[in-house]
């Protein structure tokens, strides 16, 4: 007889691996991230500026080898190139304390950044491949939800380091997630194999002229998606400097906002997957991130003219409302990774999903930041346009993205 503690656990034992799995890639990978400013600043020696020109130039490789990394997952093997993205990640973990200058700096983040997309294309299709369909979504929900676990265990262990203000300290960091990463690789290893884990075995499903990039309606609705996923923005970059420089809110509240949001996604990432199985329940759950996304930009506009204990129960609704967006935006998300992507093509859906994500995000930290800083009020309702419009265009785009799917006789939801 199942107990109470059994509904908060994935349903599957391969699911609860998984999940294990995300806990552990995410506590490496936190405790890096909390002190990274401070190691690449004290120990490797850059200016901030270099750091984030590095950052930027890394990512624009991302971008550009998102879909032939994609094909690549699709050539050898999800799983494979999964545990060798983790792996080689993990090796470069290991060489981070010998780095010096600008120079090997920007080398060793553009390569760390190609593997990290490699494994995250190839975990991405093994994810869609080893689950069956109904139960995909909810699986991924609960890994997500692990990750958000594991990043919060990472972070706090990455604080600690920091509290020993010592450069010792600091310089081994990397090499403690690299343990922890390369035990991670080991466990994807350990993995069963899923249905296209051995491509030269599968039988050929590929449709003449199918390709991921033509499928423009897919293309579009990743984009449309990325818009919704700048609830990220608001999160971490637009309320907070809306609260220290336009509210009289105090700002220790922040630890407060961000200390809610991750117990929320903890919390209520599954129950807001639930149901999510299918075009429609996906862009149901799209919409209903919208909604949270609009309530939250109509509730922080109001908090310019507040104050006291109104302003700071306003800032924190409005951080939980955008946190609803959050956790169905990414439930909307993997329905329709799910249900619209090719499947002997998911490693290359992914990549194209990367494209159109970044292609609807990418311009909105300084927009978002302007509108809002700038414009007030209404910034505000424009940054709450852009949601609705975005919402609106996604049942078009899912519907093309469907007919494309028809046209090249390969099934949806596979």
């Amino acid at each position: 007889m199942p107990s109470r503690l059994d509904r908060f656990l994935p349903p599957t034992p391969l699911a609860r691996r998984l999940s294990v799995q995300s806990v552990l890639y995410a506590i490496g990978e936190g405790a890096f991230m909390t002190g990274s400013a401070v190691f690449f600043t004290h120990i490797v020696g850059l200016t901030a500026a270099q750091v984030g020109l590095g950052l930027t130039v890394a990512g624009v490789f991302a971008f550009a080898f998102a879909v032939p990394l994609g094909r690549l997952a699709d050539r050898i093997g999800p799983k494979r190139q999964w545990a060798i993205g983790a792996s080689l990640t993990a090796a470069l973990y290991l060489l981070w304390p010998f780095i010096g200058g600008f120079s090997t700096f920007l080398v060793m983040v553009v390569v760390l950044e190609l593997a990290q997309r490699a494994g995250w294309s190839g975990r991405g299709a093994y994810t869609l491949d080893v689950f069956p369909h109904d139960e995909r979504v909810r699986s991924m929900a609960f890994m997500r939800a692990a990750l958000n676990i594991g990043f919060t265990i990472g972070a706090l262990a990455g604080g600690l380091a920091l509290a020993f203000d010592s450069d010792a300290v600091i310089r081994a960091m990397p090499w403690v997630t690299a343990c922890v990463l390369a035990l991670n690789a080991w466990l994807i290893t350990r993995l069963p194999d899923a249905a296209h884990d051995h491509p030269a075995e599968a039988p050929v499903e590929k449709a003449v002229g199918s390709s991921a990039l033509r499928n423009r309606g897919f293309l579009v609705l990743s984009a449309c998606n990325g818009v919704l996923e700048t609830n990220q923005v608001l999160l971490n970059i637009v309320i907070p400097l809306w609260l220290v420089q336009e509210t009289d809110a105090p700002h220790v509240l922040l630890a407060w906002l961000f200390g809610t949001n991750t117990v929320l996604a903890v919390l209520f990432q599954v129950p807001a997957a639930r149901g999510v199985n299918s075009v429609d329940t996906s862009l149901r759950a799209a919409r209903i991130g919208g909604v949270f996304f609009v309530v939250s930009c109509l509730i922080v506009l109001v908090t310019h003219d507040t104050l006291g204990w109104t302003t700071i129960l306003l800032v924190w609704l409005g951080h939980v409302t955008v946190t609803g967006a959050e956790l169905f935006e990414s439930a909307a998300h993997w329905g329709f990774l799910s249900e619209l992507s090719e499947p002997d093509r998911r490693g290359e859906y992914q990549g194209a999903s990367q494209l159109g994500e970044t292609l609807g995000s990418v311009w909105a930290p300084a927009a978002y930041t302007f509108l809002a800083m700038e414009w007030g009020t209404p910034g505000w309702l424009t940054i709450a346009g852009i949601v609705v419009v975005a919402v609106l265009v996604m049942t078009p785009a899912a519907r093309s993205a469907e007919r494309y799917l028809a046209r090249t006789q390969q099934p949806t939801a596979a």
